[in-house]
């Protein structure tokens, strides 16, 4: 696995075309008026792109960027903007409240007939569909546990500690060799993919940047640190059931033994994981901040959104018997 993006991406609309073009000059300047206006698409294509080329910048950088981009006022100006056309657009798909638990809850129930991309992989996919489904998820699982490690400094007492034991077995409990990312990376190899950083990221389709951009977005405001344990949450709760479904779908397809390990692990985890994340960190962050009960109920929506939108857009384009990639 290579360490960043071998190129910057192309440009797919004025905004990400506008912050491209900017970030490959040697001197830093104005940007042009752009319409980041409360009518722009906030789950579209320019709007993602552009959001997570700059995201990017505080991650591990772009080929031939100035790393002085990464807190250049311009840049941060315009990232706001698009921000808060991102927020607005999370917001009205989401429905809000303060019930915590209920929210938990619902999580934890599994449908009896569900028509998931892990359903989908573990009845009837093909050889090509999860090769084209875990390309698409690289652009997070590359990056997995960074987002998260944003919030630590913004909580206290006894969810910071729990939060960073669950992130400590995410950066593979101190060996380089079983980071999650290693092991996506592992597992990619050994499906014939390339594992380099990012390195489809010109393929991978606008919902598909929203689910990383939303951990981005969390990580980056303190005021959003509810949110991204949420966020969190629901990750680490969800991910048991579907881990299982990846395996028995690879088993199902005859995959390589190395291409099953990212998926076993997070079995076994992420059932002790969704436990710390709900009893010591949710608890322990509203011990402290009850008031932030709103935001982490956000945070488990927001997140059951953007992915809703990613798996409706790859199914219906398998359904289809098409490709869900870009190109």
């Amino acid at each position: 696995m290579t360490t960043a993006v071998a190129v910057l991406p192309e440009a797919r609309g004025p905004l990400s075309e506008a912050v491209l073009d900017s970030l490959r000059r040697d001197e830093r300047g104005d940007f042009p008026e752009l319409p980041v206006t409360g009518d722009a698409d906030p789950f579209g294509e320019d709007l993602q792109l552009a959001l997570h080329v700059c995201y990017e910048l505080h991650y591990q950088g772009l080929p031939g960027v100035d790393p002085e981009w990464e807190w250049d006022p311009e840049l941060l100006r315009l990232r706001g903007a698009m921000e808060r056309v991102f927020l607005a657009g999370l917001r009205a798909h989401t429905a809000g409240g303060e019930d915590v638990r209920g929210e938990l809850d619902e999580l934890l129930v599994e449908p009896i007939d569900g028509t998931g991309i892990s359903h989908f992989l573990a009845e009837q996919g093909e050889w090509w569909h999860m090769r084209e489904y875990l390309t698409l998820r690289s652009i997070y699982h590359l990056k997995e546990a960074d987002p998260h490690a944003w919030v630590i400094p913004r909580l206290r007492g006894r969810a910071k500690a729990a939060l960073v034991a669950v992130e400590f077995d995410e950066f593979g409990g101190g060996r380089a060799e079983r980071l999650h990312s290693r092991l996506y990376a592992d597992l990619m190899d050994a499906a014939g993919l390339d594992s380099g950083y990012l390195h489809y990221l010109d393929q991978a389709p606008g919902c598909m940047l929203a689910v990383v951009n939303l951990m981005s977005l969390f990580g980056l405001h303190r005021r959003l640190r509810g949110a991204l344990v949420g966020h969190f949450a629901a990750a680490e709760i969800t991910t048991a059931p579907s881990a299982m479904r990846m395996e028995k779908a690879l088993n199902r397809l005859a995959a390589p033994d190395a291409c099953k390990l990212f998926f076993t692990e997070h079995i076994e985890a992420d059932a002790v994981h969704e436990q710390v994340m709900r009893h010591d960190v949710i608890g322990g962050l509203l011990a402290d901040e009850p008031e932030l009960a709103a935001d982490v109920v956000f945070g488990i929506q927001a997140t059951n959104l953007v992915e809703a939108r990613f798996a409706t857009h790859v199914l219906s384009a398998w359904h289809s018997g098409r490709s869900s990639l870009r190109s």
